[in-house]
């Protein structure tokens, strides 16, 4: 079993070969990981979704459905004010990149592997979107909502998921506010199911998430979109 120490500092090796291969004390000892790694595929059917905050639980998956990826979204949850409004911002969906959490876990017991992709999660959260789009974790997809409104997924060859609400719960208490634990506060995790327009997905969670909720009111002032930073697991079934 991996100590917790262990953990993070495995995620700590994963976060120097993904930005900065130079940074590692053998460079070339490195590339040989990084290539090695990209060339074993994780065995997902060992993996289960974390569905409990602590005090209230999403539904399991339904049976018969296969794991198919496991993704770290990373982007903005996006809000409106109308001018002059002390309300609550109202959402209007969200805009994320997907990277493949799966390239990380090979070479990983499932145990770790996963301590290793939450730990992931709370610091992705504090990176620019820009620089991880030049990192060596694969973008497996975007996350965004269509012009019905509709949360759309697309994971290229691995499908399409047009997305309903199947449950949600808060995220739990502790988790990450928002880049370097600085903001309003994580949003919701959220069981999702498969509505018209999908292709080879029938749902997903999203959960461990970071960051993303929206400040209480919006202060008066003019009309605007706010643009809340987050981070989150997507594990996608099918």
């Amino acid at each position: 079993m991996f100590a917790h120490h262990s953990i993070l500092a495995t995620a700590i090796l994963f976060l120097s070969i993904i930005f900065s291969v130079d940074a590692l004390p053998t460079e070339s000892s490195a590339l040989k990981l990084l290539e090695k790694r990209y060339k074993k595929t994780a065995n997902l059917s060992k993996y289960q979704v974390p569905l409990s905050n602590g005090t209230a639980s999403l539904p399991a998956p339904t049976a018969g459905l296969t794991l198919k990826a496991i993704t770290l979204g990373r982007g903005t949850q996006n809000y409106t004010c109308a001018a002059g409004s002390t309300d609550a911002p109202k959402a209007i969906g969200a805009v994320a990149d997907l990277l493949d959490a799966t390239t990380l876990l090979p070479y990983l017991p499932p145990s770790a592997g996963l301590a290793v992709v939450n730990i992931l999660t709370k610091y992705v959260v504090s990176f620019d979107v820009s620089i991880l789009a030049k990192s060596t974790i694969p973008v497996l997809g975007k996350h965004i909502f269509d012009e019905f409104g509709v949360p759309t997924f697309d994971l290229g060859d691995k499908g399409l998921l047009k997305a309903k609400l199947l449950a949600k719960i808060a995220a739990p208490k502790g988790a990450v506010k928002g880049p370097k634990n600085k903001g309003e506060g994580a949003v919701d995790w959220l069981a999702l199911t498969d509505a018209p327009g999908s292709v080879g997905l029938k749902a997903v969670y999203r959960v461990e998430t970071a960051g993303g909720k929206a400040p209480a009111s919006c202060g008066g002032g003019e009309e605007r979109v706010i643009e809340v930073q987050y981070a989150a697991q997507y594990w996608f079934y099918g």
